[in-house]
């Protein structure tokens, strides 16, 4: 009987922790983290509370693969590379595809480019529309067939004709929710940043600018991308990448709430190509990717397969 109370005890003991102080191991979410999370918890019986809450707390993140064209192309290089990637074989259910055209050819991307790939706008605007010339109002996305939007990518924040502030980019991504599109938030540090320490700081100041001005996350995906590993060819470790996004979705888990940290998708972005999106795929906490150059070519879909080597969720 004594045995029976203790174990009783345990396990409401194990339940409280879990709702508030575990929040994070909930947030992890994925195949590894759970089992890295049982191992480490020695009794049957708190091993089948610890799986149970987390499975009741898991909402199912899918990968997530975003082509970013940037400012490149014309006409027929495009045609060329939709007529490429359309010749790809049919993605499982198990992958979001986004392909991210400049402005001027959404349009015909959206009318030309597979019905299982969506497209994304690489920007748009603060409101609505109105005397902002050169601007794009995010209903203008939505009414060409775009499902998506970039923002806050480092190139809008750093290079000096733009330095877009983090204010800037959380007005933006409210406006563009409001308006039915869902929100590519691209976070990361400089160089200088890394090396004095600051990354997770950086990365949780540009995430609270957002978190202190919109509610609704279900259709928010966070793109983590190093500057520095930015069309350079540097990227970093899966090791590195891994961590900053772990310290991202435990901020998330504490100053949002668990379920939202443990439903959002966190991309990785910075030098991703063929060669290395298979290791970073693995890591338990990168939901995806989010490519630049890379994109350009055809072995997009060879990035976009990578999901087969993700943790299953």
């Amino acid at each position: 009987m004594g045995m029976n109370m203790a174990m009783a005890c345990a396990m409401l003991f194990l339940a409280s922790s879990m709702q508030s102080g575990a929040a994070h191991i909930s947030a992890s979410l994925n195949g590894a983290a759970v089992r890295r999370s049982l191992v480490s918890t020695p009794n049957f019986a708190a091993r089948s509370a610890m799986r149970n809450n987390i499975v009741a707390n898991a909402g199912v993140r899918k990968f997530f693969v975003g082509g970013n064209w940037k400012c490149n192309g014309n006409r027929e290089s495009i045609k060329t590379l939709i007529e490429g990637l359309n010749q790809g074989a049919p993605v499982g259910s198990d992958v979001e595809v986004v392909c991210a055209p400049p402005a001027p050819y959404l349009d015909y991307t959206r009318q030309n480019l597979r019905k299982d790939f969506a497209v994304a706008g690489q920007d748009s605007w603060v409101s609505g529309q109105g005397a902002y010339t050169g601007e794009i109002a995010p209903e203008m996305l939505k009414d060409i067939g775009c499902e998506w939007v970039i923002l806050g990518h480092s190139e809008r924040r750093h290079l000096p004709e733009i330095k877009e502030t983090d204010k800037t980019v959380a007005v933006k991504t409210k406006n563009a929710l409001d308006n039915g599109l869902g929100v590519i938030l691209c976070i990361g540090e400089l160089l200088e940043e890394r090396e004095a320490g600051k990354t997770i700081e950086v990365c949780e100041r540009q995430m609270e600018a957002v978190a202190e001005t919109i509610k609704d996350w279900s259709k928010v995906v966070v793109a983590y991308e190093p500057v520095w590993a930015i069309g350079t060819g540097k990227v970093a470790t899966p090791e590195q990448a891994q961590e900053v996004h772990d310290a991202v979705r435990g901020w998330m888990a504490k100053n949002i709430s668990p379920e939202v940290a443990a439903s959002t998708r966190i991309l990785y972005g910075g030098s991703v190509n063929p060669q290395n999106c298979d290791e970073l795929a693995t890591k338990p906490d990168i939901d995806g990717f989010l490519v630049g150059g890379a994109s350009l070519k055809p072995d997009f879909l060879r990035i976009v397969d990578s999901y087969k080597q993700a943790v299953v969720q």
